[in-house]
């Protein structure tokens, strides 16, 4: 088996269970423990205020950017509207998603987007994906936020003239318990883990804050330098290059199961560089 019994630490929360299998299948002996919790945003003024603008025209774009993220937007828009009153004034809209999975659960409520965004799925591509399709100067965009917001996607559609309302789901917090976590760290630190797996943008700087709340920064960082990080893709490896982790390897696609696969089969290999 590719990972011949190394221990392979992620920090995964909502797909854990499926991190640990794939790990497992691989021949790795998983270390996953959250660094990300959920905290649903219960009065939610920007979605009442999106569901009046969407009610009376005064939307011309939507972009979601997450699969959970729009269901929850949707679930929440429900209790004040109807959902043929709902489908009838996104027609009158673009519909921009950010990747597979917000595709997935727009069709699941009978949506179509008139626009996907393509792999690896960053704000970049966004812009991109909005400056082929016709200038949003003038338009009035919805943003689905989720987790934090996005400065630079924000700041990149409003230089381009577009008048942006930005509507947060949920926000990320550290769990509750960081035991686990900690001994993770620590793990790391004693130079006893092989392989870290970032899978997320947000547990980068999850991670830094329990390890500035510590003291183990520099700790950390030079553990770094004898085990192999492994990056999902540019959105979260910008975040690595942000707080100075390395980054040795990057997986042909931004999807876990491929992630971990590749790595699997190139571990050795970049553990020998490395040390």
């Amino acid at each position: 088996m590719p990972f011949n019994g190394m221990t392979i630490a992620a920090f995964e929360s909502r797909m854990a269970t499926e991190i640990i299998r794939l790990i497992e299948r691989h021949g790795g002996r998983p270390l996953v423990v959250p660094v990300l919790r959920e905290v649903p945003l219960n009065d939610n003024h920007a979605v009442q205020e999106f569901g009046a603008r969407l009610m009376t025209g005064r939307v011309d774009l939507v972009i979601f950017m997450t699969g959970i993220g729009t269901t929850t937007l949707f679930d929440l828009l429900k209790t004040r509207y109807s959902w043929p009153s709902i489908s009838t004034a996104l027609q009158r809209c673009t519909i921009v998603a950010r990747g597979p999975k917000p595709v997935a659960a727009l069709k699941s409520l009978g949506l179509q987007a008139t626009l996907t965004v393509p792999e690896p799925n960053t704000w970049h591509d966004i812009i991109r994906t909005l400056d082929e399709y016709r200038p949003v100067k003038g338009l009035r965009v919805v943003l689905q936020e989720y987790g934090v917001s996005n400065p630079d996607l924000l700041k990149a559609l409003e230089l381009r003239g577009a008048e942006v309302f930005p509507v947060p789901i949920y926000k990320w917090a550290l769990p509750e318990d960081l035991g686990p976590l900690r001994h993770a760290l620590d793990e790391i630190m004693a130079g006893r883990l092989h392989v870290i797996l970032i899978t997320n943008a947000a547990q980068v700087d999850h991670v830094m804050k329990v390890l500035e709340q510590d003291g183990k920064v520099e700790l950390f960082r030079a553990a770094l330098r004898r085990i192999v990080v492994a990056s999902i893709g540019p959105t979260a490896s910008e975040r690595l290059r942000h707080h100075h982790w390395p980054i040795d390897f990057e997986p042909s696609h931004s999807k876990m199961g491929i992630l971990i696969k590749e790595v699997s089969e190139q571990v050795s290999k970049a553990l020998h560089q490395k040390r």
